[in-house]
C-alpha cells in the first residue's frame, strides 16, 4: 500500500487494514514508521468525518466528580458557597470565567469543554 491521503471510505478501510497488519511493528523501523504515519492519517480522516461533540459542561463536571470520588463540597473552592455549587449543578446559575478556570484546574477538564453553551433553568 502506498501511503497517500485518505479521501474515501475505501481508502479509509484500506488504511485500517494496513495499520492492523503492521500494528506490532517495532518503533523506529520502516514498518513502525509506516504504521505511525497511517495512524495519523486515519485519525485525521476520522476527526473530519465523525466529529464527537463536546460534552455538556455540567455533565462533564459531574462525570469528573464521580471519576475522582469528589463531592459537591470539593467544588466550593472553585465555585463558591455550598448554595452556589448547588445552583451551578442544578443549572440555575451559569458558570463564570473564573469558575471555568478553577474547575478546569481542579477536575482536569479542558476549558473549551466548560465554556460550551448549555441550558440553564430559571429559579422557581
Amino acid at each position: 500500500m502506498q501511503i497517500r491521503p485518505i479521501r474515501t471510505k475505501a481508502d479509509y478501510r484500506a488504511a485500517l487494514k494496513e495499520a492492523e497488519r503492521l500494528w506490532d511493528a517495532e518503533p523506529g523501523t520502516p514498518a513502525g514508521d509506516r504504521v505511525d504515519v497511517l495512524v495519523t492519517l486515519i485519525e485525521a480522516y476520522e476527526a473530519k468525518h465523525w466529529q464527537i461533540p463536546a460534552p455538556d459542561p455540567i455533565a462533564a463536571i459531574e462525570f469528573m466528580m464521580e471519576q475522582k470520588g469528589l463531592s459537591r463540597r470539593h467544588l466550593e473552592p472553585a465555585i463558591g458557597s455550598r448554595g452556589r455549587v448547588s445552583e451551578v449543578l442544578t443549572r440555575k446559575r451559569p458558570l463564570t470565567l473564573p469558575m471555568v478556570r478553577e474547575l478546569s484546574a481542579l477536575l482536569d477538564i479542558p476549558t473549551d469543554v466548560l465554556v460550551q453553551p448549555y441550558e440553564t433553568r430559571r429559579a422557581a
